[in-house]
């Protein structure tokens, strides 16, 4: 803004967007190392990225893996104010799952709304992909890669604590993995992730270097 402009009203998107780290995720589940939505988010936003350019590099999409990427850090935004439902209890009927899906769609709105107005619409895109226009070919694939990613990073989290001897997560792993094959499937790019950068996941950093 230039010298005699208004002085611009202060918001408090980004200190709302800070609190992903206050977040703890797989709330009904002993971990032996707590998740928060800030770890989470970030792995999916770098998984999602990878998944774009492997679908570019290897299979002839011109998919926008920097906007993957964004859309993985935004993915479970809403949660900065609904908390993180436990997926068994969030898909335990088509009932609350569209009730719940409503919950995050306003606590999505609430987000955006404490952007200024002339921020808001560029973020819109990020924070609500399915209340944007139609999806195109590219974004709508896009947005599986994004679901993938996001189920790999769950996938991740069982097999770290599985490998640390935490049996908790035995049922969570299988339910996870099936949900990952099935992607996997349909996707060559989550097919590649899961066979060339899966496995190493629970080595030692003496087996990794």
């Amino acid at each position: 803004m230039e010298a005699g402009d208004a002085t611009l009203e202060e918001s408090s998107f980004f200190a709302l967007v800070s609190r992903m780290k206050y977040i703890e995720r797989w709330a009904l589940m002993r971990s032996t190392r707590p998740e928060n939505l800030s770890e989470h988010s970030l792995e999916v936003a770098v998984i999602a990225h990878a998944l774009a350019t492997i679908a570019n590099v290897r299979y002839g999409r011109s998919l926008d893996a920097g906007r993957a990427a964004l859309m993985g850090m935004f993915h479970d935004a809403s949660e900065i104010i609904t908390g993180d439902m436990p997926t068994p209890v969030k898909y335990a009927n088509g009932q609350i799952r569209d009730a719940y899906k409503d919950v995050e769609a306003n606590a999505e709105q609430r987000l955006l709304d404490e952007l200024p107005q002339d921020l808001a619409p560029a973020y819109r895109q990020i924070l609500c992909p399915a209340a944007s226009d139609a999806a195109d070919g590219d974004e709508a694939y896009l947005r599986c890669l994004v679901k993938a990613a996001d189920k790999l990073s769950a996938l991740i989290k069982c097999l770290d604590e599985t490998h640390a001897g935490n049996a908790e997560f035995r049922s969570a792993q299988a339910t996870t993995q099936a949900s990952v094959d099935a992607m996997a499937a349909d996707h060559p790019e989550v097919a590649d992730f899961v066979e060339q950068f899966l496995p190493p996941f629970g080595k030692t950093l003496d087996e990794l270097l």
